[in-house]
């Protein structure tokens, strides 16, 4: 007798139309050709990797109204959120993309572009057998060289200790200055906290920050769109970010 299993269904995510006009669909930024020209002002540009819903972006844009920032996430729900709080406070130096990380970075960035990139609690894949999945390993820090412009800041912030060790254990890494004077902090005086980072701070419970500069000295090699593998799980947004 043949027996019939029934598979199980994935929930799907349901995607909201985002009419907000800080939100710069993929086809957008394809016109646009260079996502330095998606803002009315002419800045220096910076990057969230993982925005969630907006919390840290919308602090960071009202501290620094001389850069311009692209928040990006995969999620839609998040992307809506965080246009919605980039509305609400009128702030016209962010612009949001539901795009995954690298891709963005590669087919569409110029080298040495970015002032900043900020990395708030991404998924840290605690299981051991997936950790090969975590974002930021070496080959992922050749890009961020690549993309950062000289004296560019690389600030990373995880819940988990050990991620926090991973990362740290990276450096030294040529081409990069250590700004905090040990492999880790657990405060960066100033920095902006996300919802997520606040409840866990709140909590009594440890933040990890992991921060370098791009050195003048660095040497990286040369990143072509096509070559970057991409052969990995691409959630990158932040295990505390949008439902």
């Amino acid at each position: 007798m043949d027996i019939i299993v029934k598979a199980e269904k994935k929930p799907i995510q349901r995607v909201i139309p985002i009419e907000s006009p800080s939100f710069i669909s993929e086809e957008k930024l394809q016109q646009a050709g260079n996502p330095a020209l998606l803002f009315a002002e002419p800045r220096p540009l910076a990057m969230e990797i993982g925005c969630g819903t907006g919390d840290f972006i919308i602090q960071m844009a009202r501290q620094r109204p001389d850069l311009n920032f692209l928040a990006i996430d995969i999620y839609n729900k998040g992307c809506l959120k965080t246009c919605r709080k980039i509305d609400e406070h009128r702030l016209a130096n962010v612009r949001v993309l539901r795009m995954e990380a690298r891709y963005l970075l590669t087919r569409f960035l110029e080298p040495e572009t970015l002032q900043a990139l900020y990395i708030n609690c991404p998924d840290p894949w605690p299981k051991k057998r997936h950790q090969q999945r975590r974002l930021v390993n070496r080959d992922f820090l050749d890009l961020v060289g690549h993309f950062l412009a000289p004296q560019g800041e690389f600030v990373f912030c995880t819940d988990f200790a050990d991620y926090a060790r991973q990362v740290a254990e990276l450096f030294p890494l040529p081409g990069f200055d250590n700004c905090l004077g040990e492999a880790s902090a657990s405060h960066l005086e100033g920095y902006p906290f996300s919802k997520y980072m606040r409840k866990f701070r709140e909590s009594g419970l440890p933040l990890h920050f992991i921060h370098h500069r791009k050195s003048t000295h660095f040497h990286g090699n040369r990143i072509a769109g096509s070559a970057y593998p991409m052969n990995v799980d691409l959630r990158t947004t932040g295990h505390g970010g949008a439902p």
